[in-house]
């Protein structure tokens, strides 16, 4: 049985700037202190869904990284963000709030042209959530407060918070907008000011959201952005002297190449990094929403996000039926124009990764596995980057895509016989970011909930978060978390301060 497909022509990356009122191509400059930099471009970037090219990132070298992180720097020495008073920053992270609410259709268009991420999804996904970043920081920064020690007599101690300085923040090319928007909100919210180095496949949609929130009350200088490669502009970014904390979100080793470059001048860092995610599906499962909720963690934006259910372990008593239902549906799941509303899935981001892909699916053949759907380049829908939802059955959890994290739309399914082997083998990774599991047994959900070695587990449901609740990865998955009190930690410093409540009656040293 062939996958069933919208039939809508994708639109041309032309029709859908004229639609949005964009020139191009593409302005993908980096931005500091209000003004355009950048200097020679890198091979033009295309529209994923026709192949058709974009515009050009125009690198940002070390001297225009040194130029941002000095617009930053200079930014912060002011007072012009750091000392305004929490009324007056909550102030303007609302109003940047609503203006990006009101600039939502421009944004989730120059995503779309970046990324192939669906319009539709990203106006009620993407959009609500990026805003929601920084009215949800606001209202962290509306409580924030120290705390009192009392036990040391004659004394009270109080702590107090202070903004590091610069932060750095690098933001992955699967969600740029929600991606870098999160770390930035938090930053901004304690008073930081930034530098954001979007992925040089996404620079758009960055760059606009950054002019943006200068017209919503930002100081120019306050957020700036370098755009370019790693081995370039991630280097320079990550080794700066003035950059005081890092926020990286990305790939398990580059966030170690940028944990050894902060390790030089003890630069704080937060990493959230890879995942290989287990999803469990317990005997008791509801299997509608079982197969409802799994068809959803890992072929949402086509696979490519780190919290991916990608691993799916099945209890042999349900394995059947849920396998069943599971193909069906993944055959009929509607790739098309991410223009049109009924698209379901849109094409693979870049070329690279879609050829990356492709050679997890030739190793699976190669080590045994059985490709159950999927697995081949979509070419009837023309030169863009399309590709069917793969389902894999490994007989192995050894299996190279059981192992590598693959971020894509690439399902494996392990049959185990019991909740104690599926715990396991989930366990058996070296990522721990999130799990899933689906039970109606309150026994098992404890179970699994206690031992699953993750930052996370949906129990019943995917992809859900609380912004105000810690996120980030074990193992190799990352080091802090986002959220409240891992964000506050990342970009403030922690004072003490005693302070005696009566006369302190000290040694005279050399008194007569």
């Amino acid at each position: 049985m062939g996958f069933v497909r919208a039939m809508t022509v994708p639109s041309t990356a032309a029709a859908v700037a004229a639609r949005f009122g964009f020139t191009m191509p593409l302005p993908a400059t980096g931005w500091a202190a209000g003004r355009a930099i950048g200097a020679d471009p890198m091979p033009a970037h295309v529209y994923p869904a026709t192949g058709e090219p974009i515009g050009a990132v125009q690198i940002c070298d070390a001297a225009a990284v040194d130029e941002a992180v000095g617009a930053a720097r200079v930014a912060f020495a002011s007072g012009a963000w750091s000392r305004r008073s929490v009324q007056e920053r909550i102030g303007v992270l609302r109003a940047c709030a609503a203006r990006l609410r009101n600039a939502g259709e421009e944004l989730a268009a120059l995503q779309m042209l970046e990324t192939g991420i669906p319009f539709s999804q990203a106006m009620t996904g993407h959009i609500p959530r990026m805003a929601e970043n920084f009215e949800i920081f606001a209202d962290i920064a509306a409580t924030q407060a120290g705390r009192t020690f009392q036990q040391v007599p004659g004394y009270v101690t109080h702590t107090l918070r202070a903004p590091v300085g610069v932060a750095a923040i690098f933001a992955p090319w699967n969600a740029p907008l929600v991606l870098s928007s999160m770390k930035l909100a938090a930053a901004l919210a304690v008073g930081c000011t930034a530098v954001i180095k979007p992925s040089e496949y996404t620079p758009f949609s960055v760059l606009r959201m950054v002019q943006i929130l200068e017209e919503a009350g930002l100081a120019p200088g306050v957020v700036n952005v370098v755009n370019g490669p790693g081995a370039i502009t991630g280097r320079a970014l990550s080794e700066h002297e003035d950059v005081a904390a890092i926020g990286f979100i990305g790939g398990t080793e580059t966030g170690k190449t940028i944990m050894r470059a902060a390790a030089g001048r003890l630069a704080k860092v937060g990493l959230e990094l890879g995942g290989k995610s287990a999803n469990i599906i317990t005997a008791s499962a509801d299997l509608e929403a079982a197969v409802d909720g799994s068809l959803l963690a890992i072929y949402t934006s086509a696979g490519q996000q780190c919290l991916a259910g990608s691993r799916i372990f099945l209890e042999r008593a349900i394995a059947a039926p849920f396998l069943d239902r599971f193909q069906a549906r993944a055959r009929a799941i509607r790739l098309g124009c991410p223009l049109d509303p009924s698209t379901e899935m849109g094409p693979i981001a870049h070329p690279a990764h879609l050829a990356r892909i492709l050679d997890f699916v030739a190793a699976a053949r190669a080590q045994g596995a059985q490709i159950l759907a999927g697995g081949e380049r979509v070419h009837a829908m023309g030169p863009g980057l399309w590709l069917e939802p793969i389902l894999a059955l490994a007989p192995s959890n050894d299996l190279t895509i059981c192992q590598e994290e693959i971020f894509g739309p690439f399902a494996t399914v392990q049959v185990v016989e019991t909740l104690d082997e599926a715990i396991a083998r989930a366990n058996d990774s070296r990522f721990g970011l999130v799990g899933y599991v689906w039970a109606q047994d309150i026994a098992a959900i404890m179970r699994v909930t206690d031992q699953l070695e993750t930052g996370t587990v949906w129990v019943n449901t995917p992809l859900v978060r609380d912004l105000r609740a810690p996120f980030g990865g074990w193992k190799q998955s990352g080091l802090g978390r986002d959220g409240r009190e891992g964000c506050i930690d990342l970009f403030t410093e922690e004072k003490a301060v005693m302070t005696p409540i009566g006369p302190v009656r000290m040694r005279k040293l050399g008194a007569p």
